[in-house]
C-alpha cells in the first residue's frame, strides 16, 4: 500500500526550502538543517479535522515539537468544524503548491480523496492520523489508534457492568450524512464488545433493532449524529430521550459528545443507572471518569501520532525509508487503553489515576 515517491522529490525539497513566506506556522531550523550534517531541508503540513477539539490541539502541539527537535518546517492546518472537507482540500493544494515534502492529515471525509490522490502524484509523502481513509490505500500509511478495539473495549465492559439486565442503547455517533472509518469503527465495535450481531461492518445502523447481546436482551433506540461535539452530544441525547425514555446505556464517539450527553441526562433527571461510555483519553476526560460522568473510555494517543509522522515524512525526504503498518492491519496501530474506576473480569484496563498520567490536552 505504500508506493514510491515520485521522481519529483529532489525539486518538490528545494521548493519547500523556498516556501517560507507561505508558511502558516513554522518551526525548526529556517535551513532545514535537522540533526544530522546531511540532512535536506523538509516542509510538512499538518492538516486536522479543525482547531478546537482538544484531540486535534493536542496532535497539532505535538507536531510542533517534534518539528522543532527534526529541524522539520511545518505548516498546520485545519478544517473549520469536524466534516469540512473542503477546507481540508485547500490545505493539501496549499500543500502542493508549495512542494512540501509530506502531509499529515486526519481526513474528514472521502470528499479529500481525490485531493490527497492528486499530491501524492506530485510526490507528497501522505500519512493519515487517527482516521484511516476508505480505501486505506489513499494514503502511504496511516498512524492511528485501532478505532475498531477501542469501540470493542467499551462495548466489553459495558456488557460485564449491566450483568444480564436489559440494555436500552442510544448510539451518539459522528455524522449521518457521510461515512467516515472511525466512525463506524467505533460504533461497531462497541456492538461487537456487547455481543450484539453487526451487519455491514462499515455503516452504522443497519444491525437488528433488537435481540441478545452476551448478558440479556437489547433494545437500540436511537442513532444519532453529534459532530463530535457537546452541543451536538446534548441534542443528539435529547433526541434519543424523546424517542425513548428508558435508555440506561450510552455510547458515544468521543468525549466532547459524552459531557453534552451527561447534561441532556442530567437535564431530563436520568443520570442515575445510565452508563455513558466513550472514546479519546484525553485529560478532562479522564476527570469525566474520576468523577463518574463517563463509566469507561477508550485512551489514545495523538501524541505520539503527530511525531511519529513528522519523524516518519522527515526520514522518507532523507534516506527514502518507509514506515510499516502493524502486523495483521492496514495502518501503524498506535495503541490504545481502557480506563475505568470500575474494573471488569475479563477486560484489560488501567485506573482514572494512571489515565491521568498519560492524558493529553
Amino acid at each position: 500500500m505504500i508506493q514510491r515517491i515520485g521522481r519529483r522529490r529532489a525539486a518538490l525539497l528545494v521548493a519547500a526550502a523556498a516556501a517560507t513566506g507561505m508558511v502558516v506556522s513554522g518551526c525548526g531550523d529556517s535551513s532545514g538543517g535537522g540533526s544530522g550534517d546531511g540532512d535536506k531541508s523538509v516542509a510538512v503540513s499538518l492538516i486536522t479535522k479543525n482547531s478546537t477539539n482538544p484531540f486535534f490541539v493536542t496532535m497539532q502541539q505535538g507536531a510542533k515539537k517534534a518539528a522543532e527537535a527534526e529541524g522539520v518546517k511545518l505548516t498546520v492546518a485545519a478544517g473549520k468544524e469536524d466534516g469540512d472537507e473542503a477546507g481540508q482540500v485547500q490545505a493539501i493544494e496549499d500543500a502542493i503548491a508549495r512542494g512540501d515534502a509530506g502531509i499529515l492529515i486526519t481526513p474528514n471525509g472521502p470528499g479529500v480523496n481525490p485531493a490527497i490522490k492528486k499530491a501524492r502524484d506530485a510526490g507528497l509523502y501522505v500519512i493519515a492520523l487517527d482516521t484511516p481513509p476508505d480505501p486505506a490505500n489513499t494514503v502511504d500509511i496511516t498512524f492511528a489508534t485501532d478505532n475498531f478495539k477501542a469501540g470493542e473495549l467499551i462495548g466489553k465492559w459495558t456488557a460485564t457492568q449491566l450483568a444480564g439486565k436489559p440494555a436500552t442503547i442510544a448510539l451518539l455517533d459522528l455524522f449521518n450524512d457521510k461515512v467516515v472509518s472511525v466512525d463506524y469503527n467505533r460504533d461497531q465495535g462497541f456492538l461487537t464488545g456487547m455481543g450484539i450481531d453487526t451487519a455491514d461492518k462499515k455503516k452504522n445502523g443497519d444491525e437488528a433493532k433488537t435481540g441478545s447481546y452476551s448478558g440479556g436482551s437489547y433494545t437500540i433506540a436511537c442513532n444519532e449524529p453529534t459532530n463530535g461535539a457537546e452541543d451536538g452530544g446534548r441534542t443528539a441525547m435529547e433526541n434519543c430521550l424523546t424517542k425513548n425514555p428508558d435508555i440506561n446505556v450510552v455510547y458515544t464517539i468521543n468525549e466532547p459528545a459524552a459531557v453534552g450527553a451527561h447534561k441532556a441526562l442530567q437535564a431530563a433527571g436520568k443520570t442515575q443507572g445510565v452508563l455513558v461510555v466513550s472514546v479519546d483519553g484525553g485529560c478532562d476526560g479522564v476527570r469525566q471518569v474520576k468523577d463518574g460522568v463517563i463509566g469507561a473510555t477508550s485512551q489514545q494517543y495523538p501524541l505520539k501520532m503527530a511525531e511519529l509522522g513528522v519523524q516518519a515524512i522527515k526520514k522518507i525526504a532523507n534516506d527514502g525509508e518507509k514506515p510499516k503498518v502493524s502486523e495483521g492491519l492496514d495502518f501503524f496501530d498506535t495503541g490504545v487503553s481502557l480506563v475505568t474506576d470500575k474494573a471488569a473480569t475479563g477486560v484489560e484496563s488501567i485506573t482514572s489515576a494512571d489515565g491521568a498520567q498519560r492524558c493529553w490536552g
